[in-house]
Order: structure tokens, then sequence, then C-alpha cells
């Protein structure tokens, strides 16, 4: 049973969005901005909608739309063609709009996933957190080392390999160059750039594909805009989580692979000459 239940005769559906960048939206379905007894501000969304919310005791995932249109409580199309959503964190409850309350009556906790731009409108579909429980888990056998570069277990302060810079050069919105640069060829590649000036300034970071001598970067997936000389931006080194990778970073002890392991074509061969 629900400790609190919002009174239906002025009850207000608010939800709280928190990116995997830090950056947080919150909006209502009330005409009106809401300000909660904490202080934090829910924007009108003029226009922001969710479909019924469907749940069921055998925890099956509950499934919701969010709808909206695009320039209003911060939604914004760079945003979300950006992918800033991507597997963010929404966390949906009503409350009293006479006295609004972060939290009051919870309804849903999920993680956003696909998002869709029709015009100025878009659909973000969510699905809840229950959901995890139908992914597998569980160790696997891979030559690569399976943590994530600067994850509590792999065990690297990214905080202090970060560098910081600006753009000498510029390609296209998915190759740049900084001249600037004197890290020795692939120190960045399968790290991450972002940019904190410029037009691309606040989108996700974007994961390098190429890291070269000379300071050039190309990335998998382009920046939403094509940057300019002069944008700074910061670099965290990355990893390709080969042996020769986790020697390179003194992190022999805290890798997570399985070098030795035969190969299928070597294991599976039957004896001869």
């Amino acid at each position: 049973m629900k400790s609190t239940v919002a009174p239906y005769q002025t009850a207000a559906w608010c939800v709280r969005i928190v990116c995997t960048n830090g950056l947080t939206i919150r909006l209502t379905r009330y005409p009106f901005d809401l300000t909660m007894s904490n202080g934090q501000v829910y924007q009108s969304g003029s226009g922001y909608d969710v479909t019924a919310v469907t749940a069921s005791s055998n925890f099956s995932p509950s499934a919701i739309d969010l709808e909206g249109i695009l320039g209003f409580a911060g939604v914004t199309r760079d945003l979300i063609a950006s992918g800033t959503f991507d597997n963010a964190r929404a966390y949906l409850f009503a409350c009293n709009f006479l006295a609004p309350v972060e939290d009051y009556e919870p309804i849903l906790a999920s993680m956003l996933g696909k998002a869709t731009l029709m015009d100025d409108k878009y659909v973000i579909e969510e699905m809840g957190l229950v959901d995890l429980l139908n992914q597998s888990v569980g160790q696997t056998y891979t030559a690569l080392c399976s943590h994530t570069f600067g994850d509590d277990r792999c065990g690297k302060n990214l905080a202090s390999l970060t560098v910081t810079g600006t753009l000498t050069h510029v390609t296209s919105n998915y190759a740049f160059r900084d001249s600037a640069r004197a890290e020795a060829a692939n120190y960045f590649t399968a790290g991450t750039v972002a940019f904190t000036s410029g037009v691309n300034a606040g989108l996700k970071a974007q994961e390098i594909k190429i890291h070269a001598a000379d300071g050039s970067i190309e990335i998998f997936e382009p920046f939403h805009y094509t940057p300019a000389v002069g944008d700074a931006y910061s670099l965290i080194p990355g990893c390709r989580k080969r042996k020769v990778d986790c020697q390179g970073w003194s992190n022999v002890p805290n890798a997570m692979a399985f070098w030795d392991i035969p190969t299928g074509s070597a294991y599976s061969q039957i004896g001869g000459q």
C-alpha cells in the first residue's frame, strides 16, 4: 500500500528526468509551473503528456510513452537528437497542486528508451525499472576486460586523467583536431570527447574512434552540430580492454579478462600429425 496518495480532486502529475550526464529536467501536466516544498520548480510542459500507466502483479514491466512539444521546459531538439536522454532515469509521481511535495505519491520509476522526433513533437518510450529483472546477468569469459574504464571495479580515477583544450582545425562534425595535443597516438582511442563551449556545449559526450599523434580525433557518431575552431572541449582517455592496455595503465590486478583462454577453433581440434 502507498503511504501517501494525492487527492484526486487536486492531483497533478509530475515527472523528473535524470540524464546520465547529470542534467535534470522537471515537468508537470499542471497548466502552470509548480514549486515544490523543497524549492524545486516543475515546469509546465505546454503539451507534455504521458500515456496511461500499465502494471500487473506478475512482475511484467510497466510501460508508458512520454509525449510533448519541443522547446518547452528545456526539452529541445538538440538534446533528443544528440542522445542526451538515452538511458536516462525518469520518476513519475502525483502531488497536490495546492501544496505540492516532490515524490508525494510515487507512480513509476523507469528508464527512457527510444526517442522519436515528429516535426515539433517528441515521443519517448519508458520502461519500468522492474524490466531489469528480465535481463541476463552474470560473469562471462571473454578475452577482453569486461569492466568499464574508470568504474569502481576498474579503479582508475578518470578525473585526474581528464584534459581540456580548444580546437585548431575542424573537418566535419565527426573529425577535428587540436594541434597542441602531445599525447601518443591512440591514447584517447575508445575514450570520450565533450564540448564545453560552442554550439555543442552540454550535449552528450561521444566515443572516440581514432586518435592520432598530431591531435586529430575521429568519433563514431557525429556531434549534432559541426564544431568550430576555438571551441573548448574535455577529453577522457580510453581503454581498448586488451592485455597490453591494462599493462599500460598498470592495472592488470583489476582486469576482468581471460587472456589465455584458447579459441574455439583451437580447443575443438582433434589430434593429428
